[in-house]
C-alpha cells in the first residue's frame, strides 16, 4: 500500500481497518473504525481534507478526491463506494450506497439512506434527499427506497465488507 504525507498531513487509519496492498492513501485523510480500502483504490487528500466515518468500504478502483480550497470530501458511517466509482468534493451522509462506476461531483450532498445507481452521474451541486434512489446521466430521482427491493441492501453490503476484510486480515497473520 502507498500511504504518503503531503504538506505535513498524514493519513490517520485505525488498526481495525483493512487497506489492500496496492491501494493509495495520501495527505489529510481520517478514517473511522472498521473501514476497508480495496485493490487499486485511490484516496487523495492532497488539496483538501477527506473525512471517512465508521464501517465504510471503498471498493476496487474507486477514486476519492476533493477540490482545492473549495470542497472537502466527507463520508458518513455505513457507506459503500462501489468498484470504479468517483467521489469528488462532496458530502455523503450515513447509510448510503454509491453504485459501481457512479460519479459524484463537487458540492453534491447525498442525504442518509440513499442509493446512487451504478453508472449514475450526479452533476455538481445536486442534493439527493434522504431515502431516494438516483440513476441516469445526469442522475435524477427514480424511486423511494422503501418502495424498492433495495431497502436492506445498504446495511447488508456494509456488513459484508467488514466480513470480507476480516478474511484478508486473517490471512496476513
Amino acid at each position: 500500500m502507498i500511504i504518503k504525507s503531503v504538506n505535513g498531513k498524514s493519513p490517520l487509519i485505525p488498526e481495525d481497518c483493512y487497506v489492500a496492498e496496492n491501494a493509495t492513501i495520501v495527505g489529510d485523510v481520517i478514517f473511522g473504525h472498521s473501514c476497508s480500502v480495496w485493490f487499486n483504490a485511490v484516496i487523495r487528500g492532497d488539496v483538501h481534507f477527506i473525512k471517512i466515518g465508521n464501517k465504510v468500504n471503498i471498493q476496487d478502483g474507486a477514486v476519492i478526491h476533493c477540490t482545492y480550497q473549495k470542497h472537502p470530501t466527507e463520508i458518513g458511517n455505513n457507506v459503500s463506494i462501489g468498484h470504479n466509482a468517483i467521489v469528488h468534493g462532496c458530502k455523503i451522509h450515513d447509510n448510503v450506497l454509491i453504485g459501481m462506476g457512479a460519479i459524484v461531483m463537487d458540492n453534491c450532498i447525498i442525504e442518509s439512506n440513499s442509493i446512487i445507481a451504478a453508472g449514475a452521474v450526479l452533476t455538481q451541486n445536486t442534493i439527493v434527499e434522504s431515502g431516494s434512489i438516483y440513476a441516469g446521466v445526469p442522475a435524477k430521482k427514480v424511486k423511494e427506497i422503501n418502495q424498492s427491493d433495495f431497502a436492506g441492501e445498504i446495511e447488508r453490503i456494509s456488513n459484508n465488507y467488514v466480513m470480507y476484510s476480516g478474511w484478508f486480515k486473517d490471512d496476513e497473520k
